[in-house]
């Protein structure tokens, strides 16, 4: 069974979180829901609070097939200068693991120093990241090496959907995409 890690920081965007946690155990992928501290009660952009699992100290690349990061600004930079958060996503680039983020969480990647040169991301986070490589809207899942990328709340199903793929395969991401009526997703 994959494992997947999906940190969570106050001001996450409790769309796509809630979103990426749900499709994915739909396909039988074990997701751990990961506070920054011992506060295990984690408060969404829009005042929804989710109950994570454990700490991101708890863990590491060894025991995990990807880290998935949702955004929202304040839940971004949170994540962007957390140091465990950081620690984790340069130790799973140099394992070559999965890692991927959604919305304005591809600024925390940037300063992890492990996004690549293709990407996506909300409207205007490129201007805090690089305008070179940008993809804008012009897919809604950017894969570039082992990083994935999204768009926002609006892609977060294809999203999800694109990371089933990846670890689960083809059959299961069909099976998922018809159930989900998310035939859109490509």
């Amino acid at each position: 069974m994959s494992n997947v890690l999906v940190p969570l920081a106050n001001g996450f965007e409790e769309i796509e979180a809630v979103t990426i946690i749900d499709v994915l155990r739909r396909a039988d992928v074990n997701v751990s829901v990961a506070a920054l501290d011992d506060v295990m009660l984690v408060k969404g952009a829009n005042g929804i609070t989710v109950q994570a699992d454990m700490q991101v100290k708890d863990t590491s690349a060894d025991v995990l097939d990807m880290i998935v990061l949702p955004g929202g600004w304040d839940g971004t930079h949170a994540l962007a200068d957390d140091e465990n958060v950081q620690n984790l996503l340069r130790e799973m680039d140099a394992k070559g693991k999965n890692i991927a983020a959604i919305c304005a969480a591809p600024f925390a990647l940037n300063k992890a120093g492990v996004l690549k040169e293709n990407y996506t991301c909300y409207p205007s986070v490129e201007q805090e990241i690089r305008e070179e490589g940008y993809k804008g809207d012009s897919a809604m899942v950017v894969e570039d090496s082992n990083v994935m990328t999204s768009r926002g709340p609006a892609t977060a199903l294809c999203f999800a959907l694109a990371i089933v793929k990846k670890l689960k395969g083809q059959e299961q991401y069909n099976a998922l995409r018809e159930g989900l009526l998310a035939t859109y997703c490509k």
